[in-house]
C-alpha cells in the first residue's frame, strides 16, 4: 500500500505526512499552530516548538497521515493499548490501535496505530477517507442499532492486535478484540468479529448488509 510521505526534519524529531490520507480534520493546526501552517510551502515547521510538544499532537492526527519520529532519545511513537472504533456521523470510520491492515489473502498491506476508512463508496483513495462524503451527500448518524452484528460481544478486552481485512468489491472484515462506539459516544460494544460496510448503501450502517453486491460496488 505505497504512498507518497512529505519530510520535515530537524536535529531533534523528523514529521512525515501523507496527503493520500490527509483529510485536514486539523487536530495538528489547533494544537500548534505555529507548526502547522496550512497554505505555506512547507506548511510543517517542526523546529518551531519542542519535539516533546510537536510529537504529543502527531500522535492525536486521527487518520495517521501525520507520524513522528525522534532523533534526541525522546520516546516513539506509543501503540495504544486498546483498539477503538469510532463511527462518525456523515463520514468516515475512525480505528486507533494496534492495527494491521491485510489482503483477503492475508498479505499485509499496512501496520498502523490510526486510520480513517471510507464507509460513503465514493472516496478516491479507498480504503481510505477523501472528504468524498461531503460531495456524494452521505448522511449517516453514526448509530449503534445493530449489536448482534458484533461477534462475542463483551467476550475479550480491546487489547491485541485488530486485523482489518479489505474485501476486494466488499465490506472491512475486523478480526480481533475491539470496542466499537457510536458517533456521540452513546453506545459502545466490545468484540472480536463484525463486517463494516464500506459502500455507503447498507441499511444497517454501520454493519455490512451486503448491498454491496446489489449495487455493484468496486473496492478499486
Amino acid at each position: 500500500m505505497s504512498e507518497k510521505l512529505h519530510e520535515f526534519r530537524t536535529d531533534a524529531i523528523t514529521v512525515t505526512w501523507s496527503g493520500r490520507r490527509c483529510i485536514h480534520a486539523a487536530v495538528c493546526v489547533a494544537g500548534l499552530p505555529r507548526v502547522f501552517r496550512p497554505g505555506e510551502r512547507p506548511w510543517i515547521h517542526a523546529g518551531e516548538s519542542g519535539a516533546d510538544a510537536v510529537a504529543g499532537v502527531v500522535a492525536r492526527c486521527p487518520t495517521g497521515a501525520l507520524h513522528f519520529e525522534r532523533h534526541d532519545g525522546g520516546a516513539p511513537e506509543p501503540v495504544p493499548d486498546r483498539n477503538t472504533v469510532l463511527v462518525s456521523r456523515n463520514g468516515p470510520t475512525y480505528l486507533r490501535g494496534n492495527l494491521e491492515v491485510r489482503t483477503t489473502e492475508g498479505e499485509v498491506l499496512l501496520r498502523e496505530t490510526r486510520l480513517a476508512l471510507c464507509r460513503c463508496g465514493a472516496s478516491r483513495q479507498k480504503p481510505f477517507c477523501d472528504n468524498s462524503h461531503r460531495e456524494a451527500g452521505f448522511r449517516d448518524p453514526g448509530e449503534l442499532r445493530d449489536a448482534e452484528a458484533v461477534q462475542d460481544p463483551g467476550g475479550a478486552p480491546a487489547a491485541g492486535v485488530l486485523v482489518v481485512t479489505l474485501h476486494e468489491d466488499g465490506p472491512v472484515e475486523l478480526t480481533g478484540p475491539f470496542a466499537i462506539a457510536s458517533s456521540d459516544g452513546g453506545t459502545s460494544l466490545e468484540g472480536t468479529s463484525t463486517w463494516l460496510c464500506r459502500c455507503g448503501q447498507s441499511q444497517d450502517k454501520p454493519f455490512c448488509d451486503s448491498s454491496h453486491e446489489r449495487v455493484g460496488f468496486k473496492s478499486g
